[in-house]
């Protein structure tokens, strides 16, 4: 646990509270890739948003996060087990699973255990996935250039380096795994601007840069951006592109 970095805890009701939702296609192509639908594992589960989506197609959903705080916020289900645990160390028994899937998340983990435990407790024939979601994407592009002026020139110094490994869409993550095809998918949602505000302060760079500057640099942005979004209410939609590394475990 001592290599844990913790960048959420200490806002995960904000969490919980403001990050948008994985598509029902998500969990559906990655159920129908894995050999059986008894036991899936989602690994670095934060508050349990997919988790919940694997539960109602898996038996059992095992989900751990090393966050205390956040398993304390995660949404309960039947099929779902939480437990704090850290990627490297599950707690499952050898060659259980038939899914393993980090969404948003792989990206902390020291990658060459995480994979040697997920070797160790998948069933031959599992199904990896390492999901991840970059910068959103607004309906204007003059919206969209604050939005990535603020996200790269403000927060850029204050973003911890695993960051970029998301914003590079894991092209770079080492996936030792034989390749399975996974359809494109994003998730979609129509917010106001204070929702989006909302969304934006659980950024772990936005956190890093308040305690930098001794003040949320939110604030500015929301001034510039203000008058070009138009009422605050109106809600636009927004896209996050999702990057599915999908694999089998021989």
């Amino acid at each position: 646990m001592t290599s844990f970095k913790d960048h959420f805890s200490g806002h995960a009701g904000d969490y919980r509270a403001f990050r948008p939702t994985y598509p029902d296609g998500l969990a559906a192509a990655l159920a129908d890739a894995a050999p059986s639908r008894a036991l899936a594992w989602d690994v670095g589960c934060g508050n349990g948003q997919f988790s919940v989506a694997l539960a109602a197609r898996f038996q059992t959903v095992h989900a751990t996060d090393a966050s205390a705080e956040q398993i304390a916020q995660a949404e309960p289900h039947p099929n779902l087990r939480y437990a704090v645990a850290p990627a490297e160390d599950s707690g499952l028994p050898d060659g259980c699973c038939d899914l393993i899937v980090a969404a948003q998340a792989a990206h902390w983990f020291d990658l060459d255990r995480f994979y040697a435990e997920v070797r160790r407790v998948a069933k031959p024939g599992a199904a990896v996935a390492l999901v991840c979601y970059a910068l959103q994407k607004l309906d204007d592009p003059v919206l969209d250039a604050v939005v990535e002026r603020f996200h790269n020139g403000m927060l850029g110094p204050h973003w911890p380096a695993d960051r970029w490994k998301v914003v590079n869409g894991y092209r770079d993550l080492d996936f030792p795994f034989a390749t399975v095809p996974a359809p494109p998918l994003a998730m979609e949602a129509a917010w106001s601007l204070p929702r989006l505000l909302g969304y934006m302060n659980t950024w772990s760079g936005v956190k890093a840069a308040t305690r930098a500057f001794g003040r949320n640099p939110l604030e500015a942005f929301a001034e510039e951006i203000a008058p070009l979004w138009g009422e605050p209410e109106r809600e636009r939609r927004i896209r996050w592109p999702l990057t599915v590394r999908l694999g089998r475990v021989k």
